[in-house]
C-alpha cells in the first residue's frame, strides 16, 4: 500500500513537471499553435468519451432522469455536446474578453499568450462542470450549434476565397513568364482533376437500375456552378484569373462528394453502403483528423487574413508617449510593447467556439446518426443539406467576388 502510494505521488509529481516544461515551451510565437493543440486535444476527449463513457453516464441521476433509459447512441451524443460546451464556453470568454485589444501594451496581450497552466486548468474544470449540468442546457446547445456550424462552414468560405485571391495576386505580382506558365499549369491539374472527381461520382453515386435524381441533381448543378466560374471569370468585363475559378471549382466538387458520403449507408443511392463497416471505421478516423486539420487551417489563416481580420486601428503616432524622456534601453522596450497586434485575438478565438459547435455535428452525425448509423462521422440527411448548401454559398460568394467590383465601382472590394 505504502510502496503504491509512493508511485502514485511520483507519476502525479512527473506529470506535473512535465505539464509545466511543455507550458514555459511555449513561446509569443507559438501561441496560437498551442490553441490548436487544446482544441485537438478537446476532440480526443470527445470521441474517447463517445466510445467509453456511455455505461457511466447512465448511472447519473440528472442526466438519466428519465423513466425509460434511452439507448447507448443517445448517452453517446451527449458526452460529446457536454465536452464541446466546455470547449465552446472557455473560447467564448476569451473572444470576449480580448475584445478591443489594440497593441501589445495591453495587459490583455500577455493574457492571451501566457499563463497556459491556469488556462489548461480553466479548460478541464470548465469541461468537467458541464457533466453537472441538466439536459435542457445541453439540448438547447445543441439546437444553437446547428446554426454555429453553419456560420463556421461560411467562416472558412470566406478565409478560401482571400486565401485563393492572395495566391493568385502573389504570382501575378511577380510580373514573370515561370510565374503565369505556374499559374496555367495549377489551374489545368485543377480543371482535369475536377472533372476526373465528378466523372467518380457520376459512378459511385448514380448507379444503375436506381432512381437517384436528387444526386445527379446535386452533380449536374456542381459542374453548372463550375461553367458558370468560367464564364464569369474569363469575361472581358471581369478579366480574372482563372486560378481562383479553377481552384474553387475543386473545391466545390470536394463539397458535393463530402454531401453525398454523408447520405446515409442504406440509402440505395450511395455507393459507399457496401462496404459500410469499413466505411464506418475509417470514416470515425479520417473524419476526426480532417476536422483537426480544418480548424487548425481555419483558426491560422484567421490569424494571419488581412482581408478579414484586420487588427483594430492601431494608434497614432505620437500618441501615448511619455512626459519625461526615457532611457535608450527604456525606449526600445517601450516600442517593442508599443507594437499594434498583428491580428484579431477577440475573433481568433471566436474561431474555435464557431469549430466548437461544428466539431460536435461532426462527431453526432448532427444528432440525427444514432441506431445504425450511431458510429459514424458525419452521416445524415442534415450533413448533406449543410454541405450542399455551403457549396452554393460558396459559388454565390466567389461569383459575387467577381462581378462586385463592375457593379459597384465606386466601392473598394
Amino acid at each position: 500500500m505504502w510502496a503504491a502510494s509512493c508511485l502514485a505521488s511520483c507519476c502525479a509529481a512527473c506529470a506535473c513537471d512535465a505539464c509545466r516544461t511543455v507550458v514555459s515551451g511555449i513561446s509569443r510565437r507559438s501561441a496560437r499553435i498551442a490553441y490548436c493543440g487544446l482544441f485537438a486535444l478537446s476532440l480526443i476527449v470527445s470521441w474517447i468519451l463517445r466510445e467509453v463513457a456511455a455505461p457511466l453516464m447512465e448511472k447519473i441521476p440528472w442526466i438519466n432522469s428519465f423513466h425509460t433509459t434511452p439507448n447507448r447512441e443517445w448517452f453517446e451524443t451527449d458526452a460529446v455536446l457536454r465536452v464541446s460546451l466546455g470547449n465552446f464556453l472557455f473560447f467564448t470568454i476569451l473572444a470576449i474578453l480580448m475584445i478591443g485589444v489594440k497593441n501589445q501594451k495591453d495587459p490583455r496581450d500577455s493574457m492571451h499568450h501566457g499563463g497556459w497552466m491556469m488556462k489548461i486548468i480553466c479548460w478541464c474544470l470548465m469541461v468537467i462542470f458541464m457533466f453537472f449540468l441538466p439536459n435542457g442546457i445541453i439540448s438547447f446547445y445543441e439546437t444553437i450549434s446547428k446554426f454555429g456550424s453553419g456560420l463556421f462552414l461560411l467562416v472558412q468560405v470566406v478565409l478560401l476565397l482571400d486565401f485563393v485571391h492572395s495566391w493568385n495576386d502573389k504570382w501575378v505580382g511577380y510580373d514573370e513568364q515561370f510565374w503565369y506558365v505556374a499559374l496555367l499549369v495549377v489551374s489545368l491539374v485543377c480543371y482535369v482533376a475536377t472533372f476526373a472527381f465528378n466523372g467518380l461520382l457520376f459512378h459511385f453515386f448514380t448507379p444503375s437500375g436506381q432512381d437517384c435524381g436528387l444526386n445527379t441533381f446535386f452533380i449536374v448543378m456542381t459542374l453548372i456552378l463550375i461553367f458558370v466560374f468560367a464564364v464569369v471569370t474569363l469575361h472581358p468585363s471581369v478579366g480574372g484569373s482563372i486560378l481562383p475559378a479553377s481552384v474553387l471549382s475543386l473545391y466545390c466538387t470536394y463539397l458535393c462528394y463530402s454531401a453525398l458520403a454523408s447520405e446515409p449507408r442504406d440509402y440505395e443511392c450511395n455507393g459507399l453502403h457496401k462496404h459500410s463497416k469499413a466505411v464506418s471505421s475509417g470514416t470515425l478516423a479520417l473524419g476526426l483528423l480532417t476536422t483537426v486539420l480544418s480548424v487548425v487551417y481555419s483558426a491560422v489563416r484567421a490569424g494571419s487574413s488581412t482581408t478579414l481580420l484586420s487588427p483594430p486601428s492601431s494608434p497614432r503616432a505620437g500618441a501615448g508617449k511619455p512626459l519625461l524622456p526615457l532611457d535608450r534601453a527604456d525606449e526600445e522596450e517601450e516600442k517593442e510593447r508599443s507594437k499594434p497586434v498583428t491580428y484579431s485575438y477577440s475573433f481568433f478565438h471566436l474561431i474555435f467556439s464557431l469549430a466548437s459547435m461544428y466539431s460536435a455535428m461532426l462527431l453526432t452525425g448532427w444528432s440525427t446518426s444514432v441506431g445504425e448509423s450511431g458510429k459514424l462521422v458525419d452521416v445524415g440527411w442534415p450533413s448533406v443539406w449543410v454541405r450542399i448548401v455551403t457549396g452554393w454559398a460558396t459559388a454565390a460568394l466567389f461569383i459575387w467576388s467577381q462581378v462586385a467590383p463592375i457593379l459597384f465601382p465606386d466601392r473598394e472590394f
